[in-house]
């Protein structure tokens, strides 16, 4: 086993770093736990060795924390669960020897909480509220705060939409919360929706219709940045002073040139990419940092999201609307199953004169990864097309989600292999993992294919210094088998 010597300056102690192959990861560990929706999110503690995953299943009534032996991740073992007295866990976080997990209310429009527990003894620490819906959860990397993206969904006949926030909670003043919404940028919708910014829930005000998904922080814990999925929009929050500063809208993707060339129907006899008019929004899920210099550069898994509900259905497909004659000339050839008549799209673009006819059509997701530029929100790289093909040529991609949202990349960890900066993109339809070299955040270059369980949600990534085997490990959580497996590379 060869190591190398880390690059820092004179006066610093040099630390080893593993000469890992960041192309050869494969499966070394598998647990099932059973259930839909059995294992959506993990975390670890590297002082007891220790897997903390998500356990819900809304039929059997199941809502835990497993906790997992994880001291030899090719032969895991569940040791203990944590039952939270309320609603469902969604989130979970470790740092300095506690678990913090977001749980939303019972009544999802309520205010949620976050409870801390120690990761040794599984006591409770504290519980703090939060805003509505707390989806995510992150601790800062100095270990400060804790932050939730509150998503504040509405109820079911649209009756009840509370405000989308982050809490930002401050773990070394008694846990005080802060929680900071986006009503701050009200004034600024129009301009915002020019560049892309989607505000479109029935009767919801600016702030209300905002609905924070995924959290990423910087090295330095200043800064966060949130995707808004359903938005189509980035927020960037400034932790020092508890404020959200920035809202960058993500635009559209055209489809309908060769790179982006996808298949957009379920109905065509087979997998077939080719170019098509449509536009395709990002919706980002999950995003991550990674600080090069001066630029943070954000990577963000571009899953897309549907407003779905009673009082509300933004989806239809684009056989059930009808066509502008003269962006779609031959509007009855287009509307066909076999060409884009089975594709949802969104009702709330496309119909710019509110004429009834749509002159341009936008489909959920853009069945890619990007990376955006974090002080600007300038778009530096999206995979195009890449995501697609792989799985396509590997035999993973799901010719039955290509009327929706392909192959719906959701979960983004970021990880040092070796001395490479190295990119894990989970596909929720594809049931895979992708693996890029980023070390060049602005041209990441595609390494290899992970076969995960069914739909993964959880990618988690455990750098070599703080694994068990003292070798990178990457884990993907599944959410619709509950199996979790556990990847490393060979070294060189």
């Amino acid at each position: 086993m060869l190591v190398m010597l880390a690059a820092c300056s004179k006066d610093e102690p040099h630390d080893p770093v593993l000469n890992e192959d960041p192309s050869t990861f494969a499966e070394i560990g598998s647990l099932d736990i059973g259930e839909t929706g059995a294992a959506e999110i993990s975390a670890y503690d590297p002082a007891t060795k220790r897997l903390f995953v998500v356990h819900n299943d809304e039929t059997s009534k199941i809502n835990k924390i497993d906790v997992i032996d994880f001291a030899d991740p090719s032969k895991m073992t569940v040791i203990k669960s944590i039952t939270p007295n309320s609603g469902a866990v969604n989130s979970l976080s470790v740092s300095n020897g506690k678990l913090a997990a977001a749980i939303e209310a019972l009544d999802k429009q309520q205010p949620g909480k976050v409870t801390v527990y120690n990761t040794s003894d599984y006591t409770e620490i504290k519980t703090i509220p939060t805003g509505a819906l707390p989806d995510m959860i992150t601790f800062s990397p100095d270990g400060k705060y804790i932050l939730t993206a509150n998503e504040g969904e509405p109820s079911a006949d649209y009756t009840n939409d509370p405000v989308g926030s982050v809490s930002l909670i401050s773990v070394n003043d008694h846990y005080s919360v802060v929680n900071i919404d986006f009503s701050g940028f009200a004034s600024q919708q129009a301009a915002l929706a020019l560049k892309g910014l989607r505000v479109f829930g029935p009767h919801a005000s600016f702030a209300q219709d905002m609905e924070p998904e995924y959290i990423t922080i910087s090295p330095d814990s200043k800064t966060a940045w949130v995707t808004l999925q359903e938005n189509n929009a980035i927020a960037k929050i400034d932790i020092t002073t508890k404020t959200a500063t920035d809202i960058f809208p993500l635009g559209f993707k055209d489809y309908n040139v060769d790179a982006n060339a996808v298949d957009l129907s379920d109905k065509d006899g087979g997998v077939s990419f080719k170019k098509w008019p449509v536009k395709g929004m990002y919706q980002p899920d999950a995003i991550a940092v990674l600080q090069n210099g001066a630029v943070p550069y954000l990577f963000t898994a571009n899953e897309g999201d549907v407003r779905e509900y009673d009082g509300f259905e933004e989806a239809k497909r684009v056989k059930s609307i009808s066509l502008d004659p003269t962006a779609f000339p031959n509007a009855a050839d287009p509307q066909k199953d076999e060409q884009l008549g089975r594709l949802n799209i969104t009702t709330t673009l496309g119909d710019v004169n509110g004429d009834g006819l749509y002159e341009t059509l936008y489909s959920f997701g853009a069945r890619s990864f990007s990376v955006w530029n974090g002080n600007t929100g300038a778009m530096v790289f999206d995979s195009k097309n890449e995501l697609e093909v792989k799985t396509n040529a590997a035999g993973y991609y799901d010719d039955g989600r290509s009327d929706d949202k392909g192959v719906e990349p959701e979960g983004i960890a970021l990880g040092l292999v070796g001395n490479k900066n190295i990119a894990f993109i989970g596909m929720e339809r594809a049931d895979a993992v992708a693996v890029y070299d980023v070390s060049n955040p602005t041209a990441p270059v595609y390494l290899q294919l992970l076969k995960s369980g069914d739909a993964p949600e959880g990618v988690l990534f455990i750098a070599a210094k703080d694994s068990p085997t003292k070798r990178s490990l990457l884990i993907a959580s599944s959410e619709n088998d509950g199996v979790i497996k556990v990847y490393s590379p060979k070294t060189l």
